[in-house]
């Protein structure tokens, strides 16, 4: 599925949150990634809110630590807790945070004492946005200019001019245009999900949409209303231009090589793999693959260098063709399980049928067949 943002009026992360929950993600199974961090003393609340006569969800979020200072490493050790898939893109999020933080006042990422970003309410804003793209089967991010307030801002450090310098740092190579709105329209922590989910800028892409849904901001603006469209489809057959990196590696870990998979996938990449190889001096070694869109190849070459040293990379143009597809989600008793439709098969997610199985004490084979015996969709008829 793809998401297109519109951001005209900022994005904050309960703005996200809550456009999120607007097109259909499971607010139980957001809280239950959320819970899953071990966070105490917090609720999460979808809302439905009129903002200037356009119906809206707001993500009400409440902690009882209402303490806004702390390190980046506690906020970060309680994301990494998180389901995986969920996990890897909070932790960015979070890291990203501190990253800019610590530039700004010369300090190591690790070190960086966060404050108006410090409290709890972090954790379920970056920890619910993660999940909720989980949910919704998410493979792209798109949006249009990020809308950027003027005056200043109140914070820790005292008067700042709007948006605060930690955003500014945060939406390097994003696409903003300027607001008539006084004081902060995009907040740091939304600038930070933006850059986490590897969010690319343009038009919508060709897609067919599924559904539309507004997040509501906690402010109300004269001129405009404060929400954040937010437009789910599903990407329409057809060619698409790619890049192919590669990198011959032979002096990292298993588990660097299993990271850095997941963490590209996580930041864009359409697909990521790895393959053995005998190198030079017949050492044992991998390949590592990384399928980019075109508007995330530096990116995603910088990951690369950043993570494993390589002094290179291998650089094809590759045309990539991709088939409708379509999802859905079915109970099995009572366990949610989301199943692809492709023109000529349907499967259904493993992870899901994992859990269920799990719960439910039976085989993984029975699960899966049990859920696409509940399938309403069929598999796409190729055109």
């Amino acid at each position: 599925m793809i998401l297109w943002l519109n951001p005209f009026s900022g994005v904050s992360g309960d703005m996200l949150l809550g456009a999120l929950l607007a097109v259909g993600a499971p607010v139980e199974r957001v809280r239950a990634a959320i819970a899953a961090t071990g966070l105490q003393g917090w609720s999460l609340r979808a809302e439905q809110v009129d903002k200037s006569g356009i119906a809206a969800i707001r993500a009400v979020v409440e902690v009882h630590d209402t303490a806004t200072e702390r390190h980046a490493a506690e906020l970060l050790e309680r994301a990494a807790a998180a389901p995986g898939p969920v996990a890897a893109v909070a932790t960015r999020a979070i890291r990203a945070l501190a990253e800019a933080e610590g530039a700004l006042h010369g300090t190591a990422p690790e070190d960086v004492h966060l404050h108006e970003v410090g409290g709890l309410d972090t954790i379920v804003d970056t920890v619910g946005v993660a999940a909720a793209v989980h949910e919704l089967g998410v493979q792209e991010v798109r949006s249009g200019p990020v809308a950027l307030g003027a005056g200043t801002v109140r914070c820790a450090h005292g008067l700042l001019p709007a948006p605060a310098p930690a955003t500014w740092a945060l939406l390097q190579d994003a696409e903003v245009v300027g607001s008539p709105v006084a004081g902060e329209t995009t907040t740091p922590t939304g600038a930070a999900l933006l850059t986490a989910l590897g969010t690319g800028y343009g038009p919508p892409p060709a897609m067919r949409v599924r559904a539309t849904g507004y997040g509501a901001g906690t402010r109300d603006f004269p001129q405009q209303p404060n929400v954040l469209p937010l437009t789910l489809g599903e990407p329409l057959g057809a060619q698409q231009r790619t890049v192919l990196l590669e990198t011959n590696l032979d002096d990292v870990t298993a588990e660097l090589l299993g990271h850095l998979v997941e963490t590209a996938l996580g930041s864009g990449a359409l697909d990521a793999w790895t393959t053995p190889c005998t190198g030079k001096k017949s050492r044992p070694g991998h390949v590592l693959h990384l399928l980019c869109p075109v508007d995330r190849e530096e990116a995603l070459s910088a990951l690369v260098f950043r993570e494993t040293g390589t002094l290179g990379l291998r650089r094809t143009p590759a045309e990539r063709t991709t088939a409708p597809r379509s999802e859905e989600t079915v109970e099995v008793r009572g366990h949610p399980i989301r199943v692809k439709h492709g023109p000529w098969r349907s499967k259904p997610e493993h992870d899901d049928v994992a859990r269920a199985a799990a719960a439910l004490g039976e085989p993984l084979r029975a699960v899966a067949a049990r859920a696409l015996a509940e399938c309403r969709g069929t598999p796409h008829q190729p055109s």
